[in-house]
């Protein structure tokens, strides 16, 4: 199965950057795994529902139409690591060949994205910036994958 996360503009913090290199490295043992981030959309002249709208429509272009879309939503389902793990699996059993994880920005997802979304999913109650979500979201990838083989990392 392959993973993709699909992301607004590079991170602004190095330290993102690399950790995301770091455990998207580490899944790849496991998984295929990308991250594909999208050319940032000029706020400036726009409004932020014009923004959402600019950016959701460029996340949905970058889904195939038989991938699985993982929307990230604050309202969104929460899952322990041992759940999402437990998730993964299950698609994989049902043959599931992508899963496209659509992290949105600042002004959040347009109605389209939510509609297109298979599974709306919060990382957690609190706040994040996108570019730790973005790195949340790998090392929970990561994670999962350890969880399944019996592997140290989460014990």
């Amino acid at each position: 199965m392959k993973h993709e996360v699909l992301c607004l503009g590079k991170a602004k913090e190095s330290f993102v950057a690399e950790g995301v290199a770091i455990y998207a490295g580490r899944l790849r043992h496991y998984t295929t795994f990308s991250l594909t981030v999208l050319k940032d959309r000029p706020r400036g002249a726009l409004s932020p529902r014009q923004a959402a709208e600019a950016e959701g429509r460029a996340l949905l272009q970058a889904v195939p139409a038989a991938a699985l879309a993982v929307v990230l939503d604050p309202g969104g389902r929460q899952l322990a690591s041992e759940e999402l793990a437990g998730l993964i699996g299950d698609w994989e059993i049902r043959g599931v060949k992508q899963v496209c994880y659509l992290i949105g920005g600042p002004d959040g997802h347009p109605p389209p994205v939510l509609a297109r979304a298979d599974l709306l999913l919060s990382l957690s109650r609190m706040t994040f910036t996108h570019d730790m979500a973005r790195l949340l979201l790998v090392e929970q990838l990561y994670r999962a994958y350890t969880i399944r083989a019996g592997e140290k990392y989460h014990k």
